[in-house]
């Protein structure tokens, strides 16, 4: 039941867009068309995605008021109270990253099993309106076959992954250099930087054991999120570096 209802709501409909936007090309490329449905659904999920990135960076650049209310207050629940004052004075609702992420999830699994399918090799999940293309161009810039495996295509995609979580991971204007020790922030701020390491070798294997066009949608995906992130970043940092207590929010207003 649930799975024919992932099928009906995200896979047909995201598979279909594929199918569509490949003939619309003059050229039937799979790869461009690959590029152009992956940046659409990145662009359709952008609120999302850019609330989640904001609500992100805005916790990173108040860990140094973070750090300073748990090293003054011993206290649990007023070390809970004083976060979460300080995270209404800066706009930030913890929650909301968690469940924005959750939310975009189904679309990305979607995206990820239509381009992991054999390539149009199933019509059984067209509508009755889409029709197939007679000849369909997967080589990739005429080097990479989107329906077979493609080492240097992982090796891209794990690259663009490490940097953007490499993006992710750096320090906020005012952030703490000093190295504390022990306790949960700790094994935290360990386990983030084992994982800038671990994660693009964990997705070059994932993406070498399925059709390159996953790891081009994956390498599309990175890219448009670490230009999304730098863009937040830049903007996140003249606005902490600039403001005087008086202007927490991103983008000026709490939200």
């Amino acid at each position: 039941m649930f799975l024919s209802l992932f099928n009906e709501i995200f896979f047909r409909p995201l598979f279909n867009a594929l199918v569509v936007i490949t003939d619309f090309l003059p050229s039937n490329d799979l790869g461009l068309a690959v590029i152009i449905l992956t940046l659409l659904v990145r662009i359709l999920l952008f609120p999302l995605m850019h609330r989640s990135v904001e609500t992100q960076t805005r916790m990173k650049m108040i860990e140094p008021e973070l750090k300073k209310i748990r090293d003054d207050s011993k206290d649990k629940e007023e070390q809970a109270r004083l976060t979460m004052e300080l995270y209404r004075a800066h706009g930030i609702n913890p929650f909301s990253s968690l469940f924005l992420t959750f939310l975009q999830l189904p679309v990305l699994i979607a995206l990820y099993f239509v381009f992991r399918e054999s390539i149009f090799s199933n019509a059984s999940f067209l509508y009755s309106f889409v029709s197939m293309p007679e000849n369909v161009h997967t080589n990739f810039l005429g080097l990479i076959d989107l329906g077979g495996k493609s080492v240097a295509l992982a090796v891209i995609t794990g690259v663009s992954q490490f940097l953007q979580l490499k993006l992710a991971q750096l320090p906020g204007p005012a952030a703490d250099k000093k190295k504390t020790a022990g306790g949960a922030s700790d094994f935290g701020r360990v386990f983030s930087k084992q994982m800038v390491y671990m994660m693009p070798v964990f997705i070059f294997f994932i993406v070498l054991r399925f059709p390159a066009a996953v790891g081009l949608y994956w390498t599309t995906a990175n890219i448009f999120g670490t230009l999304h992130e730098g863009i937040i970043r830049g903007k996140a940092k003249k606005i902490y570096e600039g403001r005087n207590g008086k202007n927490p929010g991103i983008g000026g207003n709490p939200s």
